[in-house]
């Protein structure tokens, strides 16, 4: 039975390839053509019997720059429902609906000297990005990998040969088997000759929490450092934003918004989301879960004040550097500017 489409954004995709890469990790590969970006994300739709469906965001573990079809790695997690489904339910041939790539864990450029940290399956957005800098730049390339042992570490074989054939590729690989957890004071040791680079991490929390404490140690600019942050999504992350009709008075706050090279002004009433307010103006603004979780719709802002009520989806240094939330975002001046 073919799926139907619940959202005009999402697509109905066909699983051509199945991949075993450990004893609880499966990539899957789709007959989609997508235009993305290393280091971003797809949403899944996976049914579920009690609340009718859930969904996860998977990043895409390839790189644009490849022939390859676009795939995602999904690991089992403990409890997980949406990761153990579908490593149990789906084969080749199979039929996934899912929402277009999106996410803002793209280098600026590839073609610069890069530190890539992962820990486990958050491999997956970081070997985008290797993939892509490997063929579209020339700058050196230290990738930092750390697992629980040689059997659990998804991609080995594809890193080493990777490394094999790339004099510009440095892999440091820690086993946690034989060298425990990474903490701070041990990773700030091993990544002080990197200190100027450009970092990308992605990982458990602990993970990503004692790598920007090395970061900071070793005096890498908090601005290029960059983590990937992911959360169970609660909200409905393929019902579309229904157009309503939204009171504006000649007291309601202004927003000129930058997005796609286009430049406008509309008014942003208190009380209404900075999505809710673009999409019933007709502009094409990115969005996802509405719920705050998974930062697709993050932009800048760059004048004003805003409130938020959830911000699980946002870095925190994000924050101080003036990111928000546009799913959440409510006015607080009168006047705002934002970037997307």
């Amino acid at each position: 039975m073919s799926l139907t489409p619940h959202s005009s954004r999402s697509q109905i995709v066909t699983v051509t390839e199945v991949i075993e890469e450990t004893a609880l990790a499966k990539s899957f590969v789709f007959d989609a053509e997508w235009d993305y970006r290393p280091g971003q994300f797809v949403t899944v739709r996976v049914p579920s019997e009690r609340t009718g469906s859930v969904a996860r965001s998977y990043s895409l573990y390839t790189s644009p720059f490849d022939d390859a079809k676009p795939g995602v790695t999904v690991k089992r997690t403990v409890d997980g429902y949406a990761s153990n489904w579908l490593c149990d339910n789906i084969a080749v041939g199979d039929e996934l609906e899912v929402l277009p790539p999106s996410g803002v864990f793209v280098p600026e450029s590839l073609d610069v000297p890069l530190l890539l940290l992962a820990a486990g399956s958050g491999i997956t957005p970081i070997m985008s990005i290797l993939s892509a800098a490997l063929s579209a730049g020339t700058q050196p390339i230290t990738l930092l990998y750390a697992n629980a042992d040689p059997e659990a570490t998804i991609f080995r074989a594809e890193i080493a040969r990777l490394e094999a054939e790339h004099e510009r590729l440095t892999v440091i690989w820690w086993m946690e088997s034989e060298r425990g957890i990474p903490d701070a004071d041990m990773l700030s040791a091993l990544l002080t000759p990197y200190h100027s680079r450009n970092t990308y991490l992605c990982g458990r929390d602990e993970f990503m929490a004692a790598c920007k404490e090395a970061a900071k140690v070793i005096g890498t600019p908090r601005e290029q450092v960059h983590q990937e942050i992911y959360a169970s999504l609660t909200g409905d992350a393929f019902a579309d934003i229904v157009p309503h009709e939204v009171e504006v008075t000649a007291d309601s706050p202004q927003v000129t918004v930058h997005n796609l090279g286009a430049t406008f002004t509309v008014p942003w009433p208190a009380g209404e989301s900075l999505v809710d307010v673009l999409i019933n103006n007709g502009h094409d603004v990115p969005y996802s879960c509405q719920s705050g979780e998974c930062a697709t719709c993050l932009c800048k802002l760059t004048k004003g004040t805003v409130e938020m009520a959830v911000t699980d989806g946002l870095d925190p240094d994000d924050a101080e550097d003036g990111y928000i939330l546009g799913c959440q975002a409510k006015p607080t001046s009168p006047e705002l500017e934002v970037e997307y």
